[in-house]
């Protein structure tokens, strides 16, 4: 009939047209990362802003790769006559092969694309590196400098490079345009994560016997 009520909306549409506080600060959020990212991209080409230090930011982005610190940590591991050495270096091998699977595990499962203005000329890559988040450049950088500052003695100009170095690798991966800037707070955040477990489930000759044997 003509002056019936009408019919309630389904509770679906409901939710379209009032979106929760949660959802609009975090489309806001997404908002916001994906513009500052693009606009902080300034070495993502040749023909960015700042695209003639491009070549500098691939070199700082290789020294953060896993492959450099797995075969450097494993080459010193081989050629280390000290038992204390060989402590140290095993649980940085063992630092670094867990920082891989955590940040391939999370990339699987978010499946989060790169910046679109990215362009992939990465330094040897696998399958999850087509996802962004995390970065994994900033989580083993997190990771390695609080490992380096606790087990090396180092004098304080020494670790105050240790930090500008683990910073301008994070910054890096935003400049490149590799990532988004989330990528990269999450991964710090996830590298400073994992130091703890690391420190938690220390190795030594006492805890993995058998390990040890090996060298």
């Amino acid at each position: 009939p003509a002056g019936a009520a009408a019919a309630p909306l389904p509770e679906e549409d409901c939710m379209k047209l009032n979106p929760s506080f949660v959802g609009i600060a975090l489309s806001s959020l997404l908002a916001i990362d994906l513009w500052a990212s693009k606009r902080l991209g300034v070495c993502a080409g040749e023909g960015s802003a700042w695209g003639s230090a491009r070549p500098l930011m691939k070199v700082i982005e290789v020294s953060g790769h896993g492959i450099p610190w797995l075969l450097g940590t494993f080459y010193g591991l081989c050629q280390s006559d000290s038992s204390a050495a060989r402590e140290v270096l095993l649980n940085l091998l063992f630092a670094l092969l867990l920082d891989l699977v955590m940040v391939a595990v999370v990339k699987g499962l978010v499946k989060r694309p790169r910046p679109t203005h990215n362009k992939m000329d990465m330094f040897v890559t696998i399958s999850v590196d087509k996802y962004s988040f995390p970065s994994g450049h900033a989580t083993r950088a997190a990771l390695v400098c609080r490992f380096v500052l606790r087990h090396l003695v180092l004098a304080i100009p020494l670790r105050v490079l240790v930090v500008l170095w683990a910073l301008i690798v994070s910054v890096s991966r935003v400049m490149l345009g590799r990532h988004n800037m989330t990528d990269v707070l999450f991964g710090l955040l996830l590298g400073y994560v994992l130091y703890g477990v690391v420190e938690h489930c220390w190795l030594s000759p006492a805890t993995a016997p058998a390990l040890f044997a090996l060298w």
